[in-house]
């Protein structure tokens, strides 16, 4: 009998051979329903049966001691994070250790995406004593929520000043600079007044992956457990067929790049900078990234305890 798992994922592009049913299990039905926004407690939600789920709240609810949810290594996305810190076209900010004694912008203190880009700073020398935080809506099309997540530190890390949106204070000049995990819009236009700070991007991320030997993992996949009591092969399978997905898409793109001009010497330039199993799922090949962000987020006090792999993820031991 084929169990059916109805499962929310955010529109990344590789995951459309997936929608289209181009990747198939006998095992087991997606009923795929792409949201806009993570869903906010899987365990707790009367839609979904398993759900993309931040990396940073997932070690959160394992540090809680919650059991009705498993986080299965398999990373639905993965990301870069020095192509994601913009400031103005007139600054002079032009890499990361130009940030100390500035202010920066970010979308949440606790995001993982966040908190990866000021893993990146202090490997510049960067820390977060060495500036000043303000955490707020990118635009004003964006809804105002607490930001701050419990993390405020007066002088320190505080909420934008009127919930004004980060991009009118980066113009103001109240910011230097805005964590960003998405650009703003008109971002990609040539009238755009933003730019990022890191201009040649790509080259300093190519270091950077030299240097730790992964991409970055902001998201992951979780199951209720009361399902993977019943399944026990299934997260084997779900990385199995996200890993197809992947490896569909990327030949599509690399056959079809002819319809974004450019695409085709992007793919090449990744291709020669990564080697082909950056994207694999498992706990034994993604173990030296989980431990990083683990001790990440115990040395930006976002934990109050040093996690291990073999805590984030006891069942893939």
């Amino acid at each position: 009998m084929t169990l059916k798992l109805r499962i929310a994922l955010r529109d990344w592009d590789y995951i459309t051979p997936l929608i289209l049913k181009d990747v198939r299990s006998d095992r087991v039905s997606l009923e795929i329903e792409r949201v806009g926004t993570l869903i906010g407690d899987l365990g707790k939600s009367e839609t979904f049966d398993a759900a993309e789920q931040s990396f940073s709240r997932y070690t959160q609810i394992i540090h809680d001691g919650r059991d009705d949810i498993v986080g299965i290594p398999a990373f639905i996305m993965r990301g870069f994070r020095h192509r994601c810190i913009i400031t103005t076209r007139k600054s002079p900010l032009k890499s990361l250790a130009d940030l100390k004694g500035k202010n920066i912008g970010v979308t949440g203190w606790r995001d993982s995406g966040n908190s990866w880009t000021r893993a990146a700073l202090r490997r510049e020398g960067v820390e977060i004593e060495d500036a000043r935080w303000f955490a707020g809506r990118l635009t004003a099309e964006h809804p105002i929520t607490d930001r701050l997540d419990g993390f405020g530190r007066p002088g320190l890390i505080e909420a934008c000043p009127d919930e004004r949106p980060m991009t009118e204070l980066l113009e103001d000049g109240f910011l230097d600079a805005v964590f960003t995990p998405f650009m703003p819009s008109g971002f990609f236009e040539g009238t755009s007044p933003f730019r990022q700070v890191v201009e040649d991007f790509v080259a300093a991320e190519t270091r950077y992956f030299r240097d730790v030997g992964y991409v970055p993992g902001m998201h992951l996949i979780a199951v209720k457990a009361d399902i993977i009591d019943a399944n026990p092969w299934l997260p084997e399978e779900l990385s199995r067929m996200i890993e197809e997905s992947g490896r569909m898409w990327t030949a599509k793109r690399r056959k079809y790049a002819d319809t974004t001009p450019f695409m085709l010497d992007e793919l090449r330039r990744s291709a020669m900078a990564l080697p082909d199993d950056w994207q694999e799922n498992g706990l034994a090949a993604n173990r030296t990234m989980i431990a990083d962000f683990a001790r990440e987020l115990y040395e930006q006090k976002i934990l109050p305890r040093l996690l291990s792999p073999e805590d984030l993820f006891p069942r893939f031991t």
